[in-house]
């Protein structure tokens, strides 16, 4: 790309909690941009973003999707994202190559759960995001609602760059305060839509707005700071520019609103898009490590630099194999030609370049320097790997993944096709870093963990749709952690004579209790050389052998842990031996200090009715629930917020469908690792679980 190209492109994301209206807001775009010819529709399964079947069935999204479109000289490449908790690792890895957000918002239910999970990630990656209030038709909307939730629930500035408009109590139009004009839709323009002067009775409110936003402006820029407080007249141009320069650099978060299903409010986002979200020249040049100095080293986005693309994404097609989905970088690469995996130090050849309109694809010669796409023919490229050139190796941060918390035993309907089962799963998890597949040996039983009950759902209808494999399931697992309740310390010796050299190793290890989250911490205090240096890797590998299984078979964590000292003999000391004593020592100060069990714990969201609240918040409170507060929805509803352990939560949808007559509904997401009441802990110990 030459340097008005990069100037001129988007790459952008759409994220929200599901049922926001994101798939019908990309849908819109993309009618708008001429990349489709009508407008799909997730409830009835015609959404060109929503094409996997299980989406279609479920009208929701489920893997991300990406595709590009053009609008006013633009292109914009765009990744839509699922908003269901069990496949947040889409909008994870999706994040980390975008440069920009369109956060949806629905204008009844405001902050949603997974809008905060989306919000923490977007901050992590510090992208600069637009806000869309969709749904403004719905009974009960409410912009201004939305917007003060935003700041008050992230401490966010946030600001109406567009106000709604309303021809009585209809949701209309939009009243656009930069041009201070009023946009309704047109089916009969080119353009769908027309501006016309604001209505008289709407003009007084239209201007205390835009006085909102300019001063809100003026402390981005001091030009038209001195102009607003003078009382000029801003031109357009001036406070398209400060939206611009606020949104990029400083974490403004510019408010739209309109109804994506009814087409109010699409063509104003994507103006916004182009005029305030940034281009790939507008994000600080990208920083990795330089492998051959050890280095940090910045690529800037460049085609004539050397080449460095992140492989974000890796999706399995039946007759193409595996496509791994690309973020150029710097540089370019071309079909045929090969690239160096830097993660693993791998060769490995692009035999096709791809551009990709969700499940459809275009040929490309090449994929240069800001540009998003995928390509086929990579054999050793894992999610997260860097590719770059052999001559000028980088190695880019990684993506972290959450790890999975619910488990099931899974295994074939027919002996024959264990093995046919295997490659099946090896593949899905190849594309998926959230779900992982073991053998338990012990059982002799295949185990499969994921991220919730729909994402193994999934996963088990695409094990007999994509692979003929027909499964049979066990009941959900979740997934326990240990850790310990107190410090202490604790010896691990290993003395084995078997004639010849034997075996000798002793540690004296301490292990702390540490915040919850703060995972494994590994220190060294040996003082006077009571254990050589040499040995400390194997006794460390020892240590996180046994943190896998603890003392009840589950993986500690938060736990730091010091080696204190020991002993060691000339002839029988070996590696082997300090590995087993460092398991042994580990094992012992577990036993000592009082493992105890932890369990996620998810936060809850759920809408009912005022007259079944209380039956609700009972059988909430049985489910060892924590009611924190409630909020009075438009409509005789309320917004209950709660935690609970998700051992409890399992077949909860059909408990709330029938105990508020098909009217309730909730969501949930991951919170936190919180120790198991004692009462239940021994219940589990005695159940084996």
């Amino acid at each position: 790309m030459t340097e008005q190209e990069l100037k001129r492109a988007r790459n952008i994301g759409i994220v929200a909690h599901i049922d926001a209206g994101k798939t019908t807001t990309t849908e819109a775009i993309l009618f708008h941009t001429g990349r489709t010819h009508r407008l799909g529709t997730v409830d009835q399964g015609t959404a060109t973003m929503d094409w996997m079947v299980q989406e279609q069935e479920r009208g929701i999204t489920i893997t991300s999707a990406a595709t590009y479109c053009a609008w006013k000289d633009h292109t914009i490449n765009i990744i839509d994202t699922p908003g269901h908790v069990d496949f947040t690792v889409e909008v994870e890895r999706s994040m980390r190559v975008l440069d920009g957000l369109v956060v949806v918002f629905c204008a009844v239910g405001g902050v949603q759960p997974q809008t905060e999970t989306v919000w923490r990630q977007a901050n992590r990656y510090s992208i600069p995001r637009l806000m869309f209030v969709n749904k403004m038709d719905r009974q009960g909307a409410d912009f201004f609602r939305c917007v003060n939730q935003l700041e008050t629930r992230f401490h966010a500035r946030s600001i109406p760059v567009v106000i709604p408009w309303f021809d009585g109590d209809a949701f209309s139009g939009i009243i656009d305060l930069v041009g201070m004009r009023l946009i309704v839709p047109d089916p009969d323009s080119d353009e769908k839509r027309k501006c016309i002067p604001i209505p008289e009775a709407d003009l007084a409110d239209a201007e205390k707005h835009r006085a909102n936003l300019l001063e809100c402006l003026a402390d981005y820029s001091d030009e038209l700071a001195e102009m607003f407080l003078d009382e000029q007249d801003i031109p357009a141009d001036m406070v398209r520019d400060t939206i611009r320069l606020a949104t990029v650099d400083h974490g403004l978060i510019p408010a739209f609103c309109g109804t994506s299903a009814r087409d109010i409010g699409v063509q104003a986002l994507l103006d916004a898009v182009v005029d305030y979200l940034p281009s790939p020249l507008d994000v600080p040049a990208v920083k990795g490590l330089d492998t051959r100095t050890g280095e940090q080293s910045e690529r800037a986005s460049e085609d004539g630099a050397p080449f460095a693309a992140l492989a974000f994404k890796i999706a399995r097609e039946p007759h193409v194999g595996h496509i791994t989905y690309l973020r150029v970088y710097s540089g370019s690469v071309t079909k045929n030609s090969k690239v160096f995996n830097s993660s693993t130090g791998k060769r490995d050849r692009v035999t096709r370049i791809l551009r990709m309109h969700a499940n459809r694809r275009e040929e490309l010669d090449e994929l240069s320097a800001g540009c998003i796409g995928a390509v086929v023919g990579l054999k050793s490229v894992g999610t997260g790997d860097t590719l770059s050139c052999e001559a000028s190796p980088i190695v880019l941060e990684n993506i972290a993944f959450p790890e999975p918390v619910i488990s099931v035993a899974v295994e074939p309907s027919k002996r024959a096709d264990y093995e046919k089962m295997s490659e099946a799963l090896h593949a899905l998890a190849k594309e998926d870093p959230t779900f992982r597949a073991e053998i338990n040996r012990e059982l002799q039983q295949t185990i499969i963990s994921g991220m919730g009950e729909l994402h193994l759902e999934i996963i088990i209808d695409r094990l007999l749709r994509e692979f003929g494999v027909e499964a049979s399931v066990g009941a959900p697992k979740v997934a326990f952690k240990e850790t310990i309740r107190k410090s202490s310390e604790a010896e691990g010796n290993y003395v084995k004579q078997t004639g010849g050299s034997g075996h000798f190793g002793k540690v004296i290890l301490r292990v702390e209790p540490l915040e919850p989250g703060a995972g494994f911490v590994f220190e060294t205090q040996v003082k006077g050389g009571e254990v050589p240096s040499d040995y400390f890797p194997a006794i460390r590998k020892g240590v996180e052998q046994a943190l896998k299984t603890g003392l009840r078979d589950f993986p500690v964590i938060d736990i730091k842990v010091t080696l204190l000292g020991g002993a060691f003999h000339e002839v029988d000391s070996n590696d082997q031996a300090f590995q087993i004593a460092g398991s042994m020592g580990l094992k012992e100060a577990l036993r000592k200090g009082g493992c105890i069990l932890k369990e996620p714990v998810m936060k809850v969201e759920i809408e009912v009715p005022d007259e079944y609240v209380g039956t609700v918040m009972q059988d909430m409170s049985a489910r060892r629930g924590r009611i924190g507060d409630m909020e009075t929805l438009p409509g005789n509803g309320r917004m209950l917020r709660a935690a609970a352990p998700l051992s409890e939560m399992f077949g909860y949808a059909t408990v709330l469908r029938n105990s508020t007559q098909g009217r309730g509904s909730f969501s949930m997401e991951f919170h936190s690792y919180e120790p198991v009441p004692a009462s239940v802990s021994e219940a589990m110990i005695k159940k084996g679980a």
